[in-house]
């Protein structure tokens, strides 16, 4: 459960500006996970959020980049497990088929390992597509999800 609400959490904080724990926990608990704001408070902490500012003196959440943080590969790499299902390629275009509902989480795990194949990820409710640099490197990818998977 853990873990899939730290997905939705990724998920909602790239699609939503919030600032505050209890709008994170309102947004959680609308998505159906029942949270309190002590249950948001570790979750934040966990996942090392951090607070940035917007125009107008508003904040939001954002997750710090993989590279900062020993423990965050892991993270992501537990929510691409996690919401994996199957993947194939069409050229430089990797597909990836995920658990319904995981895809934006999924994906944003993957722009978040910051692979250099990895020009960008769009994202469904279950597939994402994901555009590589050259074929190659798509199957360079595919066993990089693969080893992690």
């Amino acid at each position: 459960m853990k873990v899939s609400r730290h997905a939705k959490i990724i998920e909602l904080i790239k699609q939503e500006n919030i600032g505050t724990q209890e709008e994170l926990a309102e947004r959680l608990n609308q998505e159906g996970f029942k949270v309190t704001q002590a249950t948001v408070s570790r979750d934040i902490r966990d996942l090392n959020l951090t607070k940035v500012s917007l125009d107008g003196g508003k904040q939001k959440y954002v997750i710090l980049h993989a590279g900062k943080e020993p423990g965050m590969n892991e993270k992501y790499m537990r929510v691409l497990k996690d919401g994996y299902v199957s993947m194939d390629m069409a050229q430089n275009i990797l597909v990836i088929k995920t658990v319904a509902g995981m895809a934006m989480a999924v994906a944003a795990a993957i722009d978040e390992m910051n692979w250099h194949e990895v020009v960008g990820c769009i994202a469904g409710d279950d597939t994402i597509m994901c555009a590589i640099r050259s074929v190659d490197e798509t199957l360079v990818v595919m066993d990089k999800i693969r080893k992690i998977v």
